[in-house]
């Protein structure tokens, strides 16, 4: 194989997949140009788009839904999958054809998740496939995009790193591996996405990241994606006069993301509906669920509307137009959001272990408790003394947590404000419990790309060309996958 031009990084996402790239011959140092990959996709029957991002959806069509050129993409005229913006379009309206939050499956230790079980409410007549082959086909469209922007340096010859959340177990990373190698990127390697966030924000600040933070220093990072919840801990040290930076900590796996939230959405707006006089079958809620997803993504953007329309699709022929009409409003989502998965709650608390049926309703085993903030608090409590075998740190015997100086966020999530300034203020009045200082935010992060851009750029790190985030006790889980865990 020739030398690779790219080091290629690629978050496959639970709601969305992205790809992110270095030319190895530009870059110098931690000066490393990075760009993201436009995916040409389908975003309506017969029309191509390009995005910056893939929707991790698949849809099985009806035989009589779409028509042969509807799905053709430039690169193949019969495609094995119907996966992107026009996946997510169509499943919105019929949800028991959707498959989503495949990767959330993937981590699913209580089924075989080689096993055609998705869409996990479908009707016989309705093709299922494995969480491993939704994974295969995401992989296989953004490969695809990669290949034919640049024909003469393939993806299967680049440097390429596939994230993956830093709890998923093994079996859930060596699946996402054999994804990687059943459509022939036999090359890749993982990497855990909060690492990965934070490689996005030491190359956004071209070499301005040891200014920012010192010797002694914990920098806390909140991960919150579609499907899980990630905290991590990096510790900042020194060695032989360089910054140097040790991931001593890793949370459990935490079921609880941007999925949670929009059945949370959903439930709310079924009450409004309700109180209407207008019922919902499952399948609408389902539905109601997909409409929610796009509504708070809206909602929650800095330049976002104050409201939202939500329409979601009824087979009464009493109602006009076959639908049922309500709003959405940023105050709801706000409110929701901040009271239900981001409450002020006392250092000492704990997720609850009972068992919260509203946040299973979708089949997987969900975090029984929605309250972020608890579980950030068990988190904390137990790393207490994490750091104590690392140089430059002073360990204090009252602690009662390991208390961060800086945090970082990730995910589309921390778009809000709201949500982010909770949190931060959440984690300060522990610390000042404990008269510490406070944590600072981190600035600077894109919290839709960070991930691949990161990923992208550890690519580049790893051929000594910048800071490298060293991770407890390294441990190869099998050939050709990089992975460290405490």
């Amino acid at each position: 194989m020739s030398e690779p031009r790219y080091s290629v990084g690629i978050d496959l996402g639970t709601t969305n997949s992205v790809v992110s790239y270095v030319d190895l011959q530009e870059a110098d140092g931690e000066e490393a140009a990075l760009r993201v990959l436009d995916i040409p996709q389908l975003t309506s029957p017969g029309v191509i788009g390009e995005r910056k991002q893939l929707p991790s959806f698949l849809y099985q069509a009806h035989e009589a839904e779409l028509a042969p050129g509807d799905i053709v993409l430039p690169w193949n005229h019969q495609p094995e999958a119907l996966v992107g913006e026009l996946a997510r379009q169509l499943g919105g309206k019929t949800p028991i054809r959707l498959v989503a939050s495949a990767k959330s499956w993937l981590s699913h230790a209580g089924v075989d998740r080689r096993s055609a079980l998705l869409p996990p409410q479908a009707p016989d007549e309705v093709k299922r496939v494995s969480p491993l082959q939704a994974s295969i086909a995401y992989l296989r469209h953004l490969r695809d995009a990669w290949d034919q922007a640049h024909p003469d340096a393939l993806l299967g010859e680049q440097d390429l790193v596939i994230t993956v959340p830093a709890s998923f177990d093994p079996a859930a990373r060596e699946l996402t591996v054999e994804a990687a190698h059943a459509i022939g990127l036999r090359q890749a390697v993982l990497l855990e996405e909060p690492q990965s966030a934070l490689y996005s924000w030491i190359q956004a600040t071209s070499g301005g990241w040891r200014e920012q933070v010192k010797t002694g220093e914990i920098i806390l990072v909140v991960d919150v994606g579609g499907g899980t919840t990630d905290l991590s801990l990096i510790a900042v040290t020194e060695e032989d006069g360089n910054l140097t930076l040790n991931r001593v900590a890793i949370g459990d796996h935490i079921l609880l993301g941007g999925d949670n939230m929009d059945l949370a959405l959903a439930y709310v707006l079924r009450a409004k509906l309700q109180a209407e006089g207008k019922r919902l079958e499952p399948w609408q809620v389902q539905a109601l669920t997909h409409v929610c997803r796009d509504a708070k993504e809206s909602l929650l953007a800095e330049d976002g509307p104050d409201e939202a329309a939500i329409v979601v699709p009824s087979r009464g022929s009493s109602l006009i137009g076959g639908v049922l009409r309500t709003t959405l409003t940023r105050d709801e989502v706000n409110r929701t959001l901040v009271d239900g998965f981001f409450p002020r709650v006392p250092l000492t608390e704990r997720p609850a272990t009972q068992a919260r049926t509203g946040l299973t309703t979708l089949g997987l085993p969900y975090a029984q408790d929605a309250r972020i903030t608890a579980h950030l608090a068990a988190f904390l409590g137990r790393q207490v003394g994490a750091t104590q075998e690392l140089q430059g740190f002073e360990h204090d015997a009252e602690a009662r947590f390991l208390r961060p100086t800086a945090v970082l966020l990730n995910g589309g999530v921390f778009k809000s404000d709201v949500l982010a300034h909770r949190l931060l203020d959440v984690l300060n009045s522990w610390l000042a419990e404990e008269q510490a200082p406070s944590a600072r935010l981190l600035q600077g992060a894109d919290l839709d790309l960070a991930v691949s851009r990161g990923a992208a750029f550890y690519g580049y790190v790893r051929k000594g060309r910048g800071v490298r985030i060293r991770g407890g006790t390294a441990a190869a889980y099998y050939v050709g996958v990089e992975s460290a865990m405490p």
